[in-house]
């Protein structure tokens, strides 16, 4: 089985305009709602009710691409349905699938034993209108410090950086799901990912989005590190003034972030999208955005005379 795999299905989807195009980030919580990594029942229809949900909100948003964390594609926990292949029928005829848990028996919730997660195949995914042309799949710093009973069931932390063809420009975008229990861990984490985003943000239109874990309020936040970085924008983003995103009853923290820079992309709007409620216990972020003239964007990175 391959943990990094780019595709088509045969789902067509019209995009709405030529010149502003849109994107989600979306920690979908395997459709589970508020009810994810507790030890209670998980019934069928719960699932149901928050793919239709989810599917009702993603229809209407109209968005091009959706970058996906935490989606099962074959897992006891979720019935065994492809989620991936569910919503791209909205009209998704591109896919890039990065696998990041895969474990025949997974014991967690730890108790009652008929809650174990069982069989998971889990992961990050990117739908797209536009053709998809190359990924790359990158497996992020391990907590060290982990007992080897713990980490034997770790689910890998990712960047699924996937190029993507719009307006006949490479677009690079960098899909992550960060450490969510040791700081240090994630710390590390976003040295990665910031080395990793300047490795292409100075030749392409680049996007750094997923759930990072990190509120602006926690104590020597790990986000600040790409909140400080220069001509970097975030969407939808005011440190004084910011939506939150977690937990979507009642949203206290803003983990989920879209980061793109400002030599290439113009951010046309942006908003969390509140009204997905609690088909998982994050909220998407939407952003609408068009291409900086070229030119103008290779003369800003040219050194001064």
């Amino acid at each position: 089985m391959s943990y990094n795999e780019i595709g088509t299905y045969n789902y067509s989807g019209a995009l709405t305009n030529d010149t502003i195009h849109s994107i989600i980030t979306y920690n979908i919580g395997y459709l589970s709602g508020m009810t994810n990594n507790l030890p209670i029942e998980k019934p069928y229809s719960l699932f149901d009710q928050n793919l239709n949900k989810v599917i009702y909100e993603l229809k209407k948003s109209e968005a091009d691409i959706v970058c996906f964390q935490e989606i099962d594609f074959d897992s006891k926990r979720s019935f065994h349905i492809d989620q991936q292949r569910e919503l791209a029928k909205l009209g998704y005829p591109f896919f890039g699938k990065n696998i990041n848990w895969d474990k025949k028996y997974v014991p967690f919730p730890y108790y009652p034993f008929s809650m174990h997660f069982g069989k998971i195949l889990s992961g990050q995914s990117v739908l797209s209108k536009f053709p998809i042309i190359e990924q790359e799949r990158i497996e992020l710093k391990r907590n060290p410090n982990n007992p080897f009973y713990y980490d034997s069931f770790y689910l890998d932390r990712l960047a699924q950086v996937t190029k993507v063809k719009i307006e006949g420009r490479t677009v690079v975008l960098i899909n992550v799901h960060l450490e969510a229990f040791d700081p240090s861990t994630r710390k590390e984490q976003f040295r990665q990912i910031k080395n990793l985003y300047l490795r292409y943000a100075a030749k392409l239109p680049t996007i750094l989005l997923g759930d990072f874990n990190s509120d602006i309020n926690y104590e020597d936040a790990g986000i600040n590190i790409l909140l400080e970085m220069p001509r970097m924008g975030c969407a939808s983003f005011d440190p004084e003034n910011f939506e939150n995103t977690y937990n979507s009853e009642s949203p206290s923290e803003r983990l989920d972030y879209i980061f793109y820079n400002e030599e290439f992309i113009t951010e046309v709007e942006a908003k969390v999208l509140a009204e997905f409620e609690t088909a998982s216990d994050h909220l998407p972020l939407l952003m609408k955005f068009k291409f900086k003239n070229q030119l103008y964007a290779s003369i800003r990175q040219q050194p001064n005379p």
